[in-house]
């Protein structure tokens, strides 16, 4: 081997370096943020179990969370996506009828069920105060005000 074959050696640490540099260049933000969504939409569906042979990975938190997630950054890229948009939108609907139909808040005949969150069953109706509280949705966004499952075109 001579000392100058690049494919006979691994990288020294200066090369790794360099590289890394180079990526971080080349890599946007936005870039992080989608790969983001779609590992938190792909680790959601095992963690509904969705996929054959994950039912034993069930976690219906962690599904909430990881919605919740895509929910908050969608938005931060929904203009740089373009016609992908309507696909993470589509798998985030899908994601969320599943976590509905798990927790036993599947959409009744007349309407889609509510979202994922904190509340749980036995939560108080929308606008209903307990004293000395804000109201529950003091802060919250559109989607959270209506107490309803998000439905992309709706």
């Amino acid at each position: 081997m001579t000392e100058q074959d690049p494919q006979g050696r691994p990288p020294t640490e200066e090369e790794l370096r360099a590289a890394y540099e180079a990526e971080l260049k080349r890599i946007r933000v936005d870039d992080i943020l989608v790969q983001t969504i779609v590992s938190l939409l792909n680790l959601g569906g095992r963690r509904a179990g969705l996929a054959p042979g994950t039912e034993d990975e069930r976690d219906l938190d962690q599904v909430r969370t990881a919605i919740e997630g895509v929910r908050a950054l969608m938005p931060l890229v929904m203009a740089q996506l373009g016609p992908e948009a309507g696909t993470l939108r589509d798998a985030l609907s899908q994601l969320q009828m599943a976590y509905a139909q798990l927790t036993g808040q599947g959409a009744p005949e007349g309407g889609p069920g509510e979202p994922p969150g904190p509340e749980g069953p036995g939560a108080p109706e929308p606008g209903a105060e307990r004293p000395g509280e804000a109201p529950p949705d003091a802060g919250a966004g559109p989607a959270q005000r209506s107490g309803r499952l998000w439905i992309p075109g709706q």
